[in-house]
């Protein structure tokens, strides 16, 4: 009996060196595996490491390559008019550059037959906006214009920017002319109450988005509106005017309250320039 024990316990102690072995030749494999990836994650590791430096020593290059607008500026985007939309449309024989400042602030001044209108531009929130105005007023867009439109009902502006708003009197077509491109809005006040303050000047445009032009408006009180529409500035000088034109009140040509300034105002010329 001493002996079919012993073998029995000689085979089992083989089976468990066996398994022992098996385990570690499992565990042995397993670590050189680990290493192997190890090492290859190493070495990705620094390739990659290689690759951003490389990459970032070559950003400028590759901005340039790509388009990217340089520090400091915007890329705009330009949408040509050809008037097919129904409007008139101004050529200007060109469009803003394609990229403009994003910071800094600016002065717009619109001199009108009345005085001098002035308002603070902040670059930085309305920056196409702003490049607009400086080329369009460069070009000399709005020279002879007249403002066209005064709302005194719910709405307080005074409506401005139609190049071919000009001449004594007024005309059914005065408020659709604009510029040969139009711009996407910026500067939207979603969160501010009321959306548009007394003294905000704003751009004008159509329901259908991306429509922004030459067209302003001068907010000459309080006024509630949907945030649809450009912030551009604040005036700083001669609100007067506007609230001159405001109490002498509209024609009523669109409705009460909605028409034409009895108060004729005509832009003689505008300037934007750094604050």
């Amino acid at each position: 009996m001493s002996s079919i024990k012993d073998r029995q316990r000689a085979a089992a102690r083989a089976r468990l060196e066996k398994e022992m072995a098996e385990r570690s030749a499992a565990a042995k494999k397993r670590r050189q595996r680990q290493a192997i990836i190890g090492s290859a994650l190493a070495v990705v590791a620094i390739a990659g490491a290689a690759v951003w430096v490389i990459a970032a020593l070559g950003d400028d290059d590759k901005s340039t390559e790509a388009g990217a607008p340089p520090p400091g500026t915007v890329a705009c985007n330009w949408i040509p008019d050809d008037g097919s939309g129904g409007g008139k449309v101004k050529d200007t024989g060109g469009v803003p550059p394609a990229n403009v400042p994003n910071t800094g602030e600016a002065t717009l001044t619109i001199d009108t037959s009345l005085g001098a209108v002035k308002a603070a531009v902040d670059l930085s929130k309305a920056p196409c906006t702003g490049a607009a105005f400086k080329y369009l007023a460069d070009k000399k867009f709005w020279d002879g214009s007249k403002c066209h439109r005064l709302t005194t009902e719910g709405i307080k502006v005074l409506q401005c920017g139609d190049p071919s708003a000009s001449g004594k009197g007024y005309r059914e077509t005065d408020g659709q002319g604009g510029p040969n491109f139009k711009y996407p809005e910026e500067n939207l006040p979603v969160n501010a109450k009321p959306p548009y303050p007394k003294g905000t000047i704003a751009m004008a445009k159509t329901a259908a988005p991306s429509t922004t032009g030459s067209q302003f408006f001068i907010v000459y009180a309080d006024t509630e509106l949907g945030p649809d529409y450009t912030v551009l500035g604040t005036v700083t000088q001669g609100l007067d005017i506007v609230e001159g034109v405001a109490k002498a009140g509209s024609d009523n040509s669109n409705g009460q309250g909605d028409g034409h300034p009895k108060k004729e105002i005509d832009i003689k010329t505008m300037t934007m320039a750094a604050a």
